[in-house]
């Protein structure tokens, strides 16, 4: 008998490979934070002696979710400004809240926050865009969760720099201190070409190439952007991204809303990653990405949430069944994003367009042990014929009992163990009271 750490089983273990098989009472072995099998429970039972155990009768164990696009500290202001168009929403209501009360104590406690509601909902890996980066990256690692944190760049003032040219220097402290870390991977972050002129994303992709970063930008999300950057500079973003070198297997694009035929032959030539955000872009009119013509074109396309203040969840489950019924309404084919698929799309897809492949996003040796257990006795999911079609129109966030991340026990029947669930709701109300008071005073 070989001693491991911990042994999860379940009436189904999905290991998300590329065939999108499917282990009938199977089981994971994990030891030293890294999967060593996956296979026929019986087999490994035969073969380990585990310290702990975990699932069971009437439970699937998957790869943990991966949110490809987020604003984690937003989570505070979910809510506050519902049903408005995008431009109004940043320029007339967020923008002047994060100025008013951004610092790094709101980014700490508010991404505790976050990370709470992602791993009870079965996220185990994001990937985020915003400032104070070094606030959230402690959060993250605190709670124990894996994150790819986003230095955010803007060309004008901010809480945390007054140009472009300190929010890079800001970004490369962040990279001096987090990169190599097991955990948290820093990223830079320009956040789009209404905000950052070509000369700071040329800036960022130096400096992101320097430490080898990943990128993370918002890309062609709404109409108004796409005709806004054509009148300033001549070109579409993508194309104007393309002619200056900017694009590359690097860079993850949030959102692709309105990129044109010959632009999404762009992306794939170049091998940029999206991040599909249908909810918050239905919520916000921005529109429905052409995904299913990304997918035939190569493009990598993963899942991401956006923040919390414009979806107003942060469920990846959500998101898969809505991803997948709205573009075969749209599409008028039922067969299109498939079950399979858009739930690859929230596990090994969305890691390997983070950059991350090799780590996570799969069950596989060697990897590290992130991964989900679902408690498949709930009425909504009983009888079962298909998991994988359960798991994509019948599941929820508050089916998921147990995350497991780096070999971890993170949640353990849908409590939070690695930090005090009551102090974060508890911080959450405070701030939460305050930004109402403040709001009621002007």
């Amino acid at each position: 008998m070989i001693e491991i750490d911990l042994l999860v089983s379940g009436d189904y273990v999905l290991p998300m490979d590329t065939e999108c098989s499917v282990i009938k009472d199977g089981a994971v072995a994990v030891r030293d934070g890294k999967i060593v099998a996956v296979g026929c429970r019986k087999d490994l039972i035969d073969m380990y002696s585990a310290k702990k155990e975990l699932g069971g009768l009437y439970r699937a164990v998957l790869p943990g979710f991966v949110n490809a696009h987020t604003h984690l500290p937003m989570a505070y202001f979910r809510g506050m400004a519902d049903d408005i168009p995008l431009k109004l929403w940043l320029e007339g209501h967020i923008w002047p809240t994060e100025n008013a009360w951004l610092d790094d104590d709101f980014c700490y406690d508010a991404s505790l926050l976050a990370c709470l509601e992602m791993l009870k909902a079965g996220v185990t890996v994001y990937n985020n865009m915003y400032f104070f980066g070094d606030a959230i990256a402690r959060a993250t690692k605190r709670i124990g969760m894996r994150g790819v944190v986003g230095a955010g760049i803007v060309d004008f003032p901010t809480k945390t720099a007054s140009s472009s040219v300190e929010c890079l220097s800001n970004a490369e402290d962040l990279l001096k201190t987090w990169t190599g870390d097991d955990l948290i991977v820093p990223s830079v972050a320009p956040h789009s070409l209404y905000t950052c002129a070509p000369e700071s994303f040329s800036s960022a992709r130096k400096l992101a190439e320097r430490y080898g970063a990943p990128l993370h930008i918002h890309l062609s999300e709404t109409r108004w952007e796409v005709e806004e950057i054509r009148r300033r500079y001549g070109k579409t973003p993508i194309e104007l991204l393309d002619s200056i070198g900017f694009l590359s297997e690097r860079v993850l694009a949030a959102h692709c809303v309105w990129p044109l035929e010959s632009e999404i032959e762009i992306l794939a030539k170049c091998n940029v990653a999206v991040a599909h955000c249908i909810e918050s872009n239905m919520k916000l009119a921005s529109g429905i990405a052409p995904v299913i013509d990304m997918l035939k074109a190569g493009v990598r396309v993963a899942l991401g949430t956006d923040g919390a203040a414009s979806n107003n969840d942060m469920s990846i489950l959500s998101e898969m069944s809505t991803a997948a019924k709205v573009h075969k309404a749209v599409s008028d084919d039922p067969t299109a994003m498939d079950s399979r698929t858009v739930l690859s799309m929230a596990t090994r897809w969305g890691a390997e367009t983070l950059g991350l492949g090799s780590v996570t996003g799969s069950l596989e040796d060697g990897k590290s042990a992130d991964l989900i257990v679902i408690d498949l006795t709930k009425p909504h999911l009983i009888p079962l014929y298909n998991i994988y079609s359960h798991l994509a129109y019948s599941a929820c966030a508050s089916d998921v009992e147990s995350v497991v991340i780096n070999g971890r026990l993170v949640v353990k029947d849908r409590v939070l163990i690695t930090y005090d669930e009551d102090k974060i709701l508890e911080k959450a109300r405070i701030w939460g009271d305050k930004i109402k008071m403040s709001t009621l005073d002007s």
